[in-house]
């Protein structure tokens, strides 16, 4: 509830002041009618209730001038409508997984950070179809492209590294994506690409697979994720158990660079968890949906529920000074 008029509550400061000042003369003006030499006896006589009655005109009068103050501030109840307008984009996630992607320069490792990231950047999109594409030796549809993203992140958390045979095929990747997205009706279409090596099989070579999505107006974000130099890549020991060795990182940057290139997009480096973190933040921003507000807000007065129940205060007050006990206070 809101208040149209809220200066007019101010007066309520003087609800203390008026109650003070009959009070006061209630005190002052009640004089003995009957003088009697010894009162001790009138102690055990019962009270008359009408002699309360000098206190109920008071006390309707506050009660009506509280109530009518309140009706000239205009109490209002509004009820607020949003009506949204969101042209989405259609977003493809491309995720590596092959083995590569247990390195642990990312933590936990590249792949399971790479999830993470992915989820969170899910949770901040509005309006937006979004899909998941990986691949290894192969590649292959998670989900097309659905306003369904608690389905899109339950099979993410499904997704795991052996899935398919070992390998890096970045331009099947690719081209799985595109195929999802060139028929779409979206104003934007993009792929996300995250990969940690270098294309070493399938039969479509990535630029070629750029060039197709270039054809349809799609737009590639690529980003090669791990450390510069070597990583930490876990091994499991027949007589030690799991133990670590550095293995060489091997990034297409160029490759990669290129694609983001012919396409419109930009390439990133995540060489750990919180730079990774940082690009999809960004790339949250370079392609957020553009959303439409328009605000509808209703009033409905509600002076009525004060105003009459203070005007029948009031016509009680002088029925009971003027009428029932017939008190002079004012």
């Amino acid at each position: 509830m809101t208040w149209a008029n809220p200066e007019w509550l101010w007066l309520l400061l003087l609800l203390p002041v008026l109650i003070g000042l009959s009070v006061w003369r209630i005190l002052k003006n009640r004089k003995p009618v009957l003088t009697f030499s010894n009162t001790g006896d009138l102690k055990n006589l019962p009270g008359n209730w009408r002699r309360f009655g000098v206190w109920l005109a008071p006390f309707l009068m506050w009660g009506a001038y509280a109530l009518i103050v309140l009706a000239i501030a205009r109490p209002q109840f509004h009820n607020t409508t949003v009506e949204r307008n969101a042209e989405g984009i259609d977003i493809e996630m491309i995720i590596d997984i092959s083995t590569s992607m247990k390195a642990e320069d990312l933590k936990p490792n590249r792949f399971k950070a790479a999830r993470k990231v992915a989820k969170d950047f899910i949770d901040k999109r509005v309006s937006d179809r979004i899909g998941i594409v990986a691949f290894a030796r192969k590649s292959f549809t998670v989900v097309p492209p659905t306003l369904d993203y608690d389905l899109v992140k339950n099979l993410l958390d499904d997704l795991n590294i052996g899935m398919i045979e070992d390998g890096t095929a970045i331009g099947m990747g690719i081209a799985t994506a595109v195929n999802r997205l060139k028929d779409s009706q979206a104003k934007s279409k993009v792929i996300i690409l995250l990969t940690d090596g270098e294309n070493n099989a399938g039969e479509i070579d990535p630029v070629t697979a750029a060039d197709l999505a270039s054809t349809y107006g799609i737009k590639i974000y690529t980003i090669g994720a791990g450390s510069r130099g070597t990583a930490p890549y876990p091994v499991q020991d027949p007589i030690f158990g799991k133990r670590y060795q550095n293995v060489k990182v091997d990034i297409d940057e160029d490759m990669l660079t290129k694609i983001a290139n012919m396409t419109g997009g930009e390439y990133f480096r995540a060489t750990d968890t919180s730079k990774l973190e940082d690009i999809y933040n960004r790339i949250d921003k370079l392609e957020k949906t553009k959303i439409d507000e328009v605000i509808y807000t209703d009033y409905t007065d509600l002076y009525q529920r004060f105003l009459i129940p203070g005007i029948l205060c009031l016509v009680l007050a002088l029925v009971s000074e003027k009428v029932l006990f017939r008190t002079e206070l004012y």
